[in-house]
């Protein structure tokens, strides 16, 4: 067995001095070391994202961007927002979209790794970094993007017990981690369709997603423009934990190894919809992303590729089935838009 790193001893110490801790505080100690620690991203590392499998992902983004902002009229001062840019990979697709329509936004991160910080200086000198919302602009609409965003934001886990429903903690065991019921009685958060849920069933939430996305949409209300989350997840809320852990590659125990492991959990979109109403935003969704991807045109944009580049005609065909296949990538991501009350409504949702 591997020695625990200095985040699992810290952990370990903690718990020794104070009790189990929260299912939350433990995956956001996690990530937080995690994503310091350096780039997870690509075939080297944990894993790949949408934009790091083809450019007609980032591509259609920004057209979709482009589209909105041409029959909103052109608004001056327009800002791309991008929460957690990985590599500055879907920015730079978007981006290039966006020009050839005359849309040339000043470009803005909100990425508190140091090390993906980094390496978006590197593609995105101009850009201007933010840790969180606080500073982004405020003289103009906003263009904002989160992609795969919401997924490593800590979850609240809560289980029924025969004595009533408690926080999920994490506690020790020797030299590992195991989560079980902890003492707080957590009945209150529970909705009622779930109130008679048989013991061991869980429900998580995320209050970070829901705080995140409902100042979005104030925001967006207040100086106009759109918002596009993309992220797997479910649209109804359910029971069940989907806290994952992958590493490189492949699915391990979340409980094992913290801040050297990718933890993420599936992201309730019903939530984030509730976000966006609560601030009287519009919202579009969701759908899933191999239906948004068609409606904006990848099969065109892949048939397009492969005439440009025959010899490339393999690759862009996997990257299409990888981005929209029920199989892949098209069922299990989902898409969500927020848009001012006052632009247009956004192309790529059939029936919202």
């Amino acid at each position: 067995m591997l020695a625990p790193s200095g985040l699992a001893q810290r952990l370990m110490r903690t718990i020794e001095a104070t009790g189990p801790i929260p299912v939350a505080q433990y995956m956001a100690e996690s990530n937080a070391h995690y994503y310091a620690s350096g780039d997870p991203l690509g075939a080297d590392g944990d894993f790949i994202t949408a934009p790091e499998v083809s450019q007609m992902f980032g591509e259609l983004v920004g057209l979709w961007l482009a589209d909105l902002w041409l029959r909103a009229g052109k608004p001056e001062h327009c800002h791309y927002v991008e929460f957690g840019p990985g590599r500055g990979t879907l920015a730079s697709d978007a981006l290039r979209a966006m020009r050839k329509f005359g849309l040339v936004p000043d470009i803005h991160c909100v990425e508190t790794s140091p090390a993906l910080r980094a390496k978006q200086k590197d593609v995105h000198p101009q850009a201007v970094f933010h840790d969180g919302m606080e500073n982004l602009p405020d003289n103009g609409p906003l263009l904002v993007v989160a992609n795969e965003f919401f997924d490593a934001l800590p979850i609240h886990q809560i289980i029924a017990t025969h004595s009533g429903w408690r926080e999920r903690v994490v506690a020790r065991d020797g030299q590992k981690f195991m989560p079980l019921p902890g003492a707080r009685p957590m009945d209150g958060a529970v909705p009622k369709k779930f109130a008679q849920s048989q013991p061991g069933t869980i429900l998580e939430s995320c209050p970070a997603a829901m705080a995140i996305a409902a100042e979005i949409a104030r925001r967006l209300q207040q100086q106009g423009g759109a918002a596009l989350f993309i992220d797997y997840g479910y649209t109804e809320t359910r029971s069940g934990s989907t806290l994952q852990a992958v590493a490189a590659h492949e699915k391990i125990d979340p409980f094992t190894r913290p801040g050297q492991i990718d933890l993420t959990a599936h992201v309730n979109f019903e939530e984030i919809a509730q976000a966006g109403k609560g601030q009287s935003a519009r919202i579009m969704g969701p759908t899933t992303q191999g239906a948004w991807l068609r409606a904006l045109g990848i099969d065109q944009r892949a048939a397009a590729l492969k005439t440009q580049h025959p010899d490339a005609a393999d690759e862009v065909d996997a990257a299409h089935h990888r981005l929209t296949s029920p199989e892949e990538m098209g069922e299990l991501f989902k898409v969500l838009a927020y848009t001012a009350t006052d632009w247009p409504k956004p192309e790529g949702f059939a029936g919202s």
